[in-house]
């Protein structure tokens, strides 16, 4: 396909969906995760209390987790500190550096580890840049994205087959 590169080995509703067993199946055992959108709305500064039920779950199974963000690395580490997870802010995506400075720091294998998000051309591409395993989800609250994040929107359900996701 022309947009293949534009394919996540993944797609699911939302991380919640990333069950120990769901890892275990795909042979992971890191993940690189997106945060605004993610693993909270665009607005909000809190993660909800399932999603930080899920962190403790993958953390108790051993699973390597790491915050890997566009976002401003002040406001990152704040969340970072908060959720007790190792971070890389900014980490510039769809450019593979944030990726490989996450892996690297961790010392994850690159092999078991995804990158994990809801911006095709943000995540989905430094996870395919980087090497990666990539798990796409649907975008929480997109409606309060700012402007430049919305109008890529329309433009990732045309290269993406994940159309049901938007």
């Amino acid at each position: 396909m022309m947009f293949s590169c534009f394919q996540p080995n993944l797609s699911v509703d939302c991380v919640l969906d990333l069950t120990w067993e769901c890892l275990q199946k795909y042979h992971l055992q890191s993940l690189l995760l997106d945060v605004d959108c993610t693993l909270k709305s665009y607005r909000s500064s809190d993660i909800s209390p399932e999603i930080l039920c899920w962190i403790n779950t993958m953390q108790e199974h051993g699973v390597g987790l790491c915050l890997v963000s566009n976002g401003h690395r002040k406001r990152i580490r704040g969340i970072a500190e908060r959720v007790r997870l190792p971070f890389v802010a900014p980490a510039l995506k769809p450019l593979p550096f944030g990726c490989w400075e996450a892996i690297r720091t961790m010392n994850f294998d690159k092999k078991s580890t995804a990158m994990v998000g809801d911006q095709v051309f943000a995540d989905l591409l430094a996870g395919k840049f980087a090497g990666l395993f990539t798990i796409l989800v649907a975008p929480l609250r997109p409606e309060e994205e700012p402007w430049f994040a919305r109008m890529k929107r329309p433009l990732e359900r045309i290269v993406c087959c994940s159309r049901s996701l938007f």
